[in-house]
This record gives structure tokens, C-alpha cells and sequence, in this order.
């Protein structure tokens, strides 16, 4: 039994790092644009064409894989800032910068009308809605966060910060770390003066219709 098991556990054991592999390269090739070929993402990952194929038929399937984890990771960022104790300004700083250098978040806008939606992927959006505007208003609360802030807003915010990319090792990781501890001045409590009117909801959900 132990020689049968032995090449399959080998073989399940590449097949999961193949499936990372895929998964990171696609992250970082469509966090930069997400019209690039499935090519991009398999030379990236280093795997040959035909292996990613097998785990993933399509681009369809590859972007609503990419769209299912990007989500999981962000609800995990979202709930482990719920269950933190610590300040509550240093709770909230820190979940805004694990999700931006996750690019979890950015990477499902910019994913957004690219595939259709499954309605996994739709529960799932809700469900990361929910926890979103939870770590919101628990900011809110406590009185760090101003008060006529959307968590819409920061969800805009997050997306426009994780466009700033450079060539080089860092890719522009410093710059988005001092941007969003500009933003950060900017949303905390009390502020400065009035905002301008916020985000439509109905025109962010729109932005999952496909497109095409």
C-alpha cells in the first residue's frame, strides 16, 4: 500500500505547489491588468501551459478561482481585525495595511465584469460586505474613524492606492505604505470639513455585470 500511496501523495504534493504558484502569478499578472493572456500567468508561475490548463480549463475558471481567494483573504484580514483587542485605531491602521499589501481586495475590483459570478462568489461578496461594514462602524464607535466616512469609501481608497506599482524588488510597496498613511491622517476622527457626496452603491455592484 505504501509504495501505491507514495507517487500519488508526490503527485497531489506538486499539483498543490503548482496550484500556489498559479494562484500568486495570476494575483500579481491581473492585479496589473486584468485583459492579460492566461500565458502571462503560466510563465509567471513558471509551470508549462498544459498544467494550468488541467487545473484550470479556462480563464473564466481562473478568474473566479482568483476572485474566490481574494475574497477568503480579505475576510480573514476583516475578522481577525474584529477579534482584536488592541487600540482601536491601531486595530483598524493595521487591517487597511494587511489588505492593501494583500491586494486581496483591490484585485476583486479589478476583476469586476471580467467573468460571471457564481453564486458562491456572490454569498461570499455579501459576507465580506458585512464583515467590512462591521470593522467600520467598530471604528466608528470608538470614535477614531469620522463619522462621514463610507466603508464605500475605503474600499475606493484601498483600489486607487494598490494601482501605485514601480519596477524593482519593492514594486512600489513604500510609496503605497506612505500614501496610506496619508489617507489614514485623512480618515481619522474628527477630520477636517465636510466631504462631497459619496459612492452610489448601486453603481459599485454594477461593476460585477459582465461586461461584453
Amino acid at each position: 500500500m505504501r509504495d501505491t500511496e507514495g507517487p500519488l501523495s508526490g503527485r497531489r504534493r506538486e499539483a498543490a505547489r503548482n496550484d500556489v504558484s498559479i494562484l500568486d502569478a495570476a494575483r500579481a499578472v491581473f492585479l496589473e491588468d486584468p485583459s492579460a493572456p492566461v500565458s502571462a500567468v503560466a510563465a509567471r508561475a513558471k509551470v508549462g501551459i498544459s498544467a494550468l490548463y488541467r487545473r484550470y480549463p479556462s480563464k473564466e475558471d481562473l478568474l473566479r478561482e482568483l476572485a474566490r481567494d481574494g475574497l477568503v483573504r480579505y475576510m480573514a484580514e476583516l475578522e481577525a481585525a474584529l477579534a482584536d483587542d488592541r487600540d482601536p485605531w491601531l486595530v483598524y491602521a493595521d487591517c487597511l495595511t494587511r489588505i492593501l499589501d494583500g491586494g486581496s481586495q483591490a484585485l476583486a475590483q479589478r476583476l469586476a465584469g471580467t467573468f460571471t459570478p457564481t453564486p458562491e462568489l456572490s454569498a461570499l461578496a455579501q459576507q465580506a460586505g458585512a464583515l467590512a461594514g462591521e470593522v467600520h462602524r467598530t471604528a466608528q464607535r470608538h470614535q477614531v474613524l469620522r463619522e462621514d466616512v463610507d466603508p464605500m469609501d475605503v474600499v475606493f481608497l484601498l483600489e486607487m492606492l494598490s494601482t501605485i506599482t514601480l519596477p524593482g524588488p519593492d514594486g512600489g510597496n513604500a510609496l503605497r505604505h506612505r500614501y496610506l498613511a496619508l489617507v489614514l491622517q485623512a480618515l481619522r476622527a474628527p477630520g477636517g470639513g465636510p466631504l462631497p457626496s459619496g459612492p452610489d452603491p448601486a453603481a459599485l455592484a454594477g461593476r460585477w455585470s459582465r461586461r461584453g
